[in-house]
């Protein structure tokens, strides 16, 4: 199955792979986790598919690890965060209670998060003028706190910590909390 998918990619790309008998099954390359878009990175690369070059593709990072602290009710969680997603997102898809009622497109505070330490707060880009305008109004605003629709996933952050708040301020719908997408 998997060199049928290799060659329906080639031919997309118009890419030769060579002789794909000569791919080997190192490291269980054969085993279905490759995904088509891996391969097709290298196909259409121009560059040769070889079982060395799919496990140098494999350690690649496409998550990374983040841990949420909930002041509410004191829980820990760390989850794999794919690379891109924002912190809001993550959470939703992880059953995080991280409000977002706006969804986030940052017209809310509600997404609030204090990340733990300076360090990795400090590789995040800086908040333009819209964030901070919305953070002003976030309950429990520290130095380090961000609105989690705004930090995305990048490799620099694998391993950062973040608190949610114990309460937030909604102004639009006082109390209610939206089920996560």
């Amino acid at each position: 199955m998997l060199r049928r998918t290799v060659s329906r990619l080639a031919k997309q790309c118009s890419s030769s792979v060579g002789d794909l008998s000569k791919l080997q099954p190192e490291r269980a390359v054969w085993d279905y986790t490759i995904s088509q878009h891996m391969i097709k990175d290298y196909l259409c690369s121009s560059r040769t598919l070889t079982s060395s070059s799919i496990a140098a593709s494999e350690d690649k990072k496409s998550t990374i690890h983040v841990t949420f602290k909930d002041e509410k009710d004191g829980s820990v969680v760390t989850v794999e965060a794919p690379l891109g997603e924002n912190l809001l997102e993550v959470a939703h898809s992880n059953e995080i209670d991280l409000e977002g009622a706006c969804e986030g497109s940052l017209a809310c505070s509600t997404c609030h998060v204090i990340v733990e330490d300076q360090a990795y707060y400090d590789k995040i880009p800086e908040p333009d003028d819209d964030e901070n305008d919305m953070l002003d109004l976030a309950f429990g605003l520290t130095d380090t706190s961000r609105l989690g629709c705004q930090v995305i996933a990048t490799e620099e952050l694998d391993g950062m910590h973040v608190t949610i708040p114990s309460a937030t301020r909604n102004f639009a719908v006082d109390g209610f909390v939206p089920k996560p997408h």
